[in-house]
């Protein structure tokens, strides 16, 4: 194991270039027969002399030719010409040529078991294990060759079960392994997981006084470390008396395997101390578990101590540091331990393009992609399908689809992977015809559709918005397609809701899954809890986490994926009971509660986790860069968050996103510096878009700047120029600055029916049924109830609108439209309920007018319970007569 060498590819005997009167091909269809009549031959022995030359010189498809003037001759050929026949077969891997001599058996003299063997080999090593297992089940004496030649043939396809149950046909057949193959059928073992047959081998390799074999002992060593037997292995392994690398090698795999690096680092420094220099493979084993364990510094560490020993890394080291980072999120450093790799000279093979590949994927670096797929076809390996697979999940993730179905139509070999990578590519680009279209070539190609594709089909159908194909697909997968749905294809089903903003339809379908059986996994999760974040689901988020708890599936993702839904269903202090119980957290942990934080207005709160997370050993991202420009906006520290978004690319080298100048632009206007938002704006590298202009309209609506107003709503008309509530904002604007009637602007804006606009909805969940108002609505039967008390409330609420802001609202105002939805819920809340709440969750589908705001703000003081308010502009928490959003939304 230790001087373990990737063998080249085979390289066959040259072949001699006949003349024009010989056959052009050893393997010509048409063979030319040999001319020689044997019959005017007196030397008996120039048939096989001549058939000797043929093999020797390359003119094989001629020894047919020859048998046949030999048949016709009478004669007979020797079992050593024969047996030279079949080896160049062999050499030349015709499987044609050896079933045409096998067809001519009968002219051998005396058909011993070496000659039989031979024909086992040579169906074996030309890929026909079938007619190989033939042959030797029809011999009539097998000798030890034989039965090395079939288990041989078996290993070579890994086909293990068989070994074994060749082994114990061996042994039927009253035939022992020799050392040479008791390695082989211990390995089939191993490789197979079967313990009690390893066990069974190695009481009677100890009967045959065998166990002293280096090969033999290592090998039963294997059995036992990769079946997971450890204890056994440890026995074994400190009762033989020569360890050699490979033992010890397979006894750190072992541990390695189970996830006990600590232990197998420890029996890597006992190797040393006991004399025996670890190879390459020594330390190779040891880096690759500490990646698959996701402690890539550690890996790192042990590969420049490596060096440090005067061990050159080799390609598999290289490749399993590039794996382990790309695999575990640190894409940067992977890609320059790839470029660090080829300075050094050492050949990639096709799992490190593919692990740099995936780098580039999660990393977003199309341009690197790029690169590295050039390099692959300069060295030749752009055709291996590990690399091709690679290269066309990139091209997919980038929305490159035809340079992804280029790579696809130029792989000569395709599997699994390659037919769902470019049918999921098609899916996720909304190409749904093309990807059945390839859909249904796979059916009648080589490799069927599995599980996986069947799900990819039935995700694409949905995103899209065909949800009865998306459906049907889902049907007929166990009826037409004979596949079993798996929880992935439930799973498919439920993420194409939750993107299309079905949310009942996509908590629906998990209510079915699990009433059909099917175990919900951290992917069910992962899918279903943004379809909670939400006011009104908060029980339903309190399920699904029970539901986590009761599975075991409180994976850090599904963890990190609670925290955030909790902090929008109005929960952020079970948000922050999850994470502080967390053993281990990543910056997602600490970007979902800060996040969570900013978004319930607790500012101080969220400065102070940031600042915990740097003590850590955390550094910001982008994601929590944007929460703090927020917090410090609201906090009414202006200077502190400019000198935040300058350091975004001083110090840590990120280049802000439209989302870091949209929470500038908060951060100005909540502190009515106006003008430094507008120079901002001005100044920005980038085209502003909706958010911006969105956020520089509620900063001039609250501060009474008329002028900006005019300035960005006609940006966002500009942008979005269906946008009713827009328009509806512009006409209230243009009213207000005197610009009504004789401006073209207003004119345009008064020709179209703008009075048809959304109306206002809210929707409350009151004793676990959830209620739908929606504004002016009179027809419940307890309407009359419910808007005496709305009559009463507004006589008691304080009226002073806004104290430097003018008043323009999305929704029209009561006395037009009706009363609003959100005070009609907060009456049934307090109405309808048995006893008074402690908290009213609210969800609405427009910005909270000024009037509603302040209702919500007295309800929450008069009444002792807080109020949750989520409009489509911001997140507001009413306690004791405030709330979280400051006033500014």
């Amino acid at each position: 194991m230790e001087n373990l060498m990737i063998p080249s590819s085979v390289s066959r005997p040259p072949l001699i270039i006949p003349s024009k009167q010989e056959s052009l091909s050893p393997f010509s269809e048409n063979p030319t027969k040999s001319t020689v009549n044997y019959s005017k031959i007196l030397n008996p022995k120039t048939p096989d002399a001549h058939l000797n030359y043929l093999c020797r010189n390359g003119r094989l498809s001629e020894s047919i030719g020859a048998l046949d003037s030999i048949a016709q001759s009478g004669s007979k050929v020797r079992a050593n010409t024969f047996i030279s026949l079949l080896q160049s077969c062999i050499d030349y891997g015709s499987i044609d040529l050896g079933r045409q001599l096998h067809a001519r058996i009968d002219l051998v003299e005396v058909k011993d078991p070496f000659f039989e063997t031979k024909l086992v080999s040579m169906y074996a090593k030309c890929g026909s294990l079938h007619d190989a297992r033939e042959v030797f089940d029809k011999m009539r004496e097998r000798n030890l060759y034989t039965w090395s030649a079939m288990v041989g043939a078996c290993s070579r396809e890994q086909r293990w079960r068989e070994v074994v149950e060749l082994f114990f046909l061996m042994m039927n057949d009253c035939m022992v392994p020799d050392d040479f193959l008791f390695p082989k059928i211990l390995e089939a073992c191993a490789n197979c997981g079967d313990v009690k047959a390893g066990k069974l081998i190695h009481s009677l390799v100890i009967r045959l006084g065998m166990v002293c074999c280096t090969r033999v002992s290592n090998s039963i060593l294997a059995v036992y470390a990769k079946c997971g037997r450890l204890a056994l292995a440890r026995r074994f392994f400190e009762g033989m008396d020569d360890r050699d690398t490979v033992a010890w090698n397979t006894m750190i795999s072992g541990y390695c395997q189970k996830g006990d690096s600590k232990e197998a680092h420890r029996l890597f420094n006992a190797m040393r101390e006991k004399g025996t220099k670890p190879g390459v493979v020594s330390w190779n084993i040891l880096i690759g578990s500490y990646n698959q364990l996701g402690q890539c510094s550690v890996a790192m560490g042990l590969m420049k101590e490596m060096e440090n020993f005067g061990i050159t890394p080799d390609v598999f080291t290289w490749t399993s540091m590039i794996s382990g980072l790309a695999h575990n999120g640190r894409t940067d450093q992977a890609l320059n331990f790839f470029k660090e790799m080829i300075l050094a000279g050492v050949r990639p093979n096709g799992i490190t393009i593919a692990s740099a590949i995936s780098a580039c994927t999660s990393l977003g670096g199309l341009n690197i992609g790029l690169e590295i797929h050039s390099l692959a076809v300069k060295m030749g390996i752009f055709n291996e399908v590990v690399v091709g697979n690679s290269l066309t999940g990139m091209y997919s993730r980038y929305g490159e689809i035809e340079a992804a179905r280029k790579v696809f139509d130029r792989l000569k070999e395709k599997d699994e992977f390659t037919w769902n990578s470019m049918i999921g590519g098609y899916s996720q680009a909304g190409y749904c015809g093309k990807a059945y279209e390839l859909f249904m070539k796979m059916l009648d190609s080589d490799v069927k559709p599995n599980v996986i594709t069947w799900n990819a089909m039935i995700f694409g159908y949905i995103k899209n918005g065909d949800e009865d194909q998306a459906m049907d697909l889902f049907q007929r997968m166990e009826k037409d397609g004979k596949i079993k749905r798996n929880a992935g294809s439930w799973n498919s089903l439920i993420a194409g809701y939750v993107q299309l903003g079905e949310k009942d339809k996509a908590l629906g379908i998990l209510r079915q899954m699990q009433s059909y059986s099917f175990r919900p996994n951290s992917v069910t999760i992962l899918s279903v809890l943004p379809a909670c974040a939400n006011l009104v689901a908060a029980k339903k988020v309190k399920e699904i986490h029970c539901c986590v708890l009761r599975r075991k599936l409180d994976t850090l993702p599904v963890t990190n994926s609670l925290i955030d839904t909790y902090a929008k269903s109005g929960s952020i202090h079970y948000s922050r009971t999850i994470f502080d119980r967390m053993l281990t957290q990543d910056i997602i942990s600490w970007n979902s509660l800060i996040g969570g934080c900013v978004l319930h207005g607790c500012s101080d709160t969220a400065l102070g986790l940031v600042n915990q997370m740097r003590d850590s050993g955390f550094k910001p991202n982008r994601s929590t860069f944007s929460s703090i420009i927020l917090a410090y906006g609201f906090a009414g520290m202006v200077d502190e968050g400019i000198q935040v978004f300058s350091s975004i690319t001083e110090n840590y080298g990120i280049i802000p996103a439209i989302e870091h100048y949209s929470a500038m632009i908060d951060l100005y206007g909540r502190s009515c510096r106006l003008g430094e938002a507008i120079k901002f704006i001005e100044d920005m590298p980038i085209e502003p878009d909706f958010s911006i202009w969105t956020s520089l309209l509620t900063a001039s609506r609250m501060h009474g700047n008329i002028g900006l107003a005019v300035l960005a709503g006609e940006h966002l008309l500009d942008l979005e120029p269906g946008n009713i509530l827009i328009k509806r904002l512009m006409l209230q604007i243009y009213v207000l600055c005197g610009r009504l009637g004789d401006t073209s602007e207003v004119r345009k804006v008064e020709k179209l029916n703008i009075l048809k606009g959304p109306i206002g909805e809210s929707l409350i969940e009151v004793g676990n049924t959830l209620q739908t108002f929606v504004t002016g609505d009179q027809s419940r039967p307890c309407s009359d109830v419910l808007y005496s008390w709305v009559k009463t409330t507004a006589e008691k609420v304080k009226t002073n609108d806004y104290d430097n802001g003018f008043l323009i609202e999305e929704e029209e105002k009561e006395e037009i439209g009706g009363v609003h939805s959100e005070k009609l819920a907060l009456a049934f809340a307090l109405i309808g309920s048995p006893s008074q709440p402690k908290s009213i969750r609210i969800v609405k589908n427009m910005r909270m007018c000024g009037d509603c705001h302040r209702t919500a703000k007295y309800v929450s003081m008069a009444y002792g319970c807080e109020i949750y308010v989520d409009d489509t502009k911001s997140f507001h928490h009413f306690k004791n007569g405030h709330c979280s959003c400051g006033d500014y939304w």
